[in-house]
């Protein structure tokens, strides 16, 4: 990980730019720092003391810049300076600099007290660097960020052929809204009084929102999110867009690799320019706590990333995507979904509590493969409930944020699923294989959208399981196999009419890209080890 930071084929021209400018800024606080201190030395002790204060400011220039440079760069380089951190919120982003900074003037002061012969620094001008650094560096990218908004507000306008109507945040666009979770927060937002828009491609038919078709305020239009056309015909007159369009799920992602990095990446950055280029002010996305791949901690919204799946790689790019495109007018919010049960206008069985429990009613068997791994569940229901709490909330305070969605109290490892839907359907045998090919494992802080949003979940995983198994017993399911009610076995529609559009390198080069670790962050009163998103497969 450390060695892909300076491996020459990720330096993109930009980016030695913005490194040769950290440099300069550097080596420009160090020499009015050590400039400032010779005067003031000059002043006390008079111009005969002069020779020898030169010999000592020239050394201290000569030898310690590059020593300076030597440390602060590459530290820079590791906590994210030229990657991530350029689209943290102004906040984060003031702490990581002035960690960073902190950090190399440590290691440079330390050095320099032990080799004072080498490279003396004065205590006095070691301060004044580190101050004045503080200062440019910090300053220098507010100064972008004002310049991007003061002198660029022409890309703000609306597209060519666009129509800005008058609007009063009461008109949203559900992109992938006949979905699994959409079908469970369409009838949310039409109760709530919302004009949606809904664009989808329709692959299990109209039955998920077959009770909201015919309502007033419900607009329907089937079409493919990835034609751009069409995405620009359904921002009109838009003021919220949630994304919940994809190809969700590890293994579904695996069957076509270009057609995942299309529909999931390339397909959100077009939106997501139409959108803001249309006057859309929000735009919620649907990301995954698979994110977080493999880690033994508690894991919040600023934990490192540990994708193991292209699925994972696919939503933590289109979250930066959507970051860097960020400004005042338009303001992305990102939802980690966490592992989702339960049932909706569309159901699913290739989710691990609603496979078990399946299994378990129509085989007499629960196989868990492995057992230790840890999964945050959520309902899908609660899902859609975090998505209607990130619509209603003030602007303000979700401008640029992300989520998970979820609960503390819900996450279990597998054995325990097996083991509380055994206790439901006693007549049932566990059966534990070997670990299997799924290496994730996370446990995941909800405290942030609960603080935030006021989010508390109605489903418990043991009401989830009641809730399969009831459908099981009322005759509604015939048979769990079927292929509308598993992703990997549905993307084979997918795969008759598409129309794959070359890939390109920037998607290719964020799929690949490394995940370094994010810096701590406070929840609730305490510091964490944070960042994450959503998952959908056993």
């Amino acid at each position: 990980m450390v060695g892909s930071l300076f491996d020459v084929r990720h330096w993109r021209p930009e980016i030695v730019v913005r490194v040769i400018a950290d440099g300069l800024m550097l080596a420009g606080a160090y020499l009015l720092a050590l400039t400032l201190e010779f005067e003031w030395f000059v002043l006390m002790a008079g111009a005969g003391s002069q020779p020898q204060l030169m010999d000592t400011f020239f050394r201290s220039f000569i030898i310690g810049l590059p020593v300076l440079l030597f440390i602060c760069l590459p530290i820079f380089a590791l906590v994210g300076f030229y990657t991530r951190n350029r689209a943290y919120a102004s906040r984060y982003k003031v702490l990581v600099i002035a960690q960073a900074v902190s950090t190399g003037y440590l290691v440079f002061g330390f050095l320099s007290y032990l080799l004072p012969q080498v490279f003396p620094v004065p205590r006095a001008a070691l301060l004044s660097a580190w101050l004045i650094s503080l200062v440019l560096l910090i300053g220098a990218r507010f100064w972008s960020k004002i310049w991007e908004r003061v002198a660029l507000h022409s890309e703000q306008r609306p597209l060519a052929g666009t129509v800005r109507t008058a609007r009063d945040g009461r008109t949203i666009l559900v992109i992938g809204g006949a979905g699994y979770i959409g079908s469970a927060l369409l009838p949310m937002l039409l109760e709530r009084g919302y004009r949606v828009r809904l664009l989808d491609l329709l692959l299990f038919g109209t039955e998920p929102i077959k009770g909201c078709l015919g309502h007033p305020n419900l607009e329907l239009i089937r079409a493919d999110f990835r034609n751009v056309d069409q995405a620009v015909k359904a921002m009109r007159g838009i003021d919220t867009v949630i994304h919940l369009g994809a190809i969700v799920g590890d293994p579904a992602c695996a069957i076509d690799e270009d057609l995942t990095i299309e529909v999931n990446l390339m397909a959100t950055r077009m939106l997501a320019e139409v959108a803001r280029g249309s006057g859309v002010e929000r735009f919620i996305f649907a990301s995954t706590c698979s994110v977080y791949g493999a880690s033994d901690e508690v894991l919040n919204e600023c934990s490192a990333l540990n994708p193991v799946s292209l699925y994972a790689r696919s939503k933590i790019a289109s979250e930066r995507v959507l970051l860097e495109l960020a400004s005042e007018s338009f303001a992305p919010v990102i939802l980690r979904f966490g592992t989702v049960y339960g049932f909706s206008g569309r159901n699913r069985f290739d989710l691990v509590i609603n496979l078990l429990t399946a299994k378990a009613i129509t085989e007499g068997k629960i196989t868990v493969f492995g057992g230790d791994q840890w999964r945050p569940f959520v309902h899908v229901e609660d899902a859609a409930l975090g998505v209607f709490h990130a619509l209603e909330a003030p602007l303000a305070v979700v401008r640029n944020e992300i989520f998970n969605v979820g609960s503390n109290r819900q996450n279990y490892t597998i054995r325990q699923i097996g083991e509380l839907i055994h206790s439901l359907v006693p007549g049932a045998e566990i059966i534990e294989q070997g670990s299997g090919s799924d290496r994730r494992n996370y446990r995941v802080n909800f405290d942030k959208i609960h603080r935030m949003l006021g989010y508390v979940p109605r489903w418990t995983v043991e009401a989830g399981i009641r809730q399969v198994i009831a459908a099981f017993e009322r005759g509604e399911i015939e048979d769990y196999r079927d292929a509308r009610y598993c992703n990997t076995k549905s993307i084979t529609q997918v795969l008759q009419i598409r129309s794959i559009q070359p890939v390109n390198g920037w998607a290719k080069e964020l799929i690949n890209a490394q995940y370094e670790p994010e810096p701590a962050r406070v929840v609730n009163g305490a510091p964490g080890k944070e960042r994450a998103v959503e998952l959908a497969a056993t």
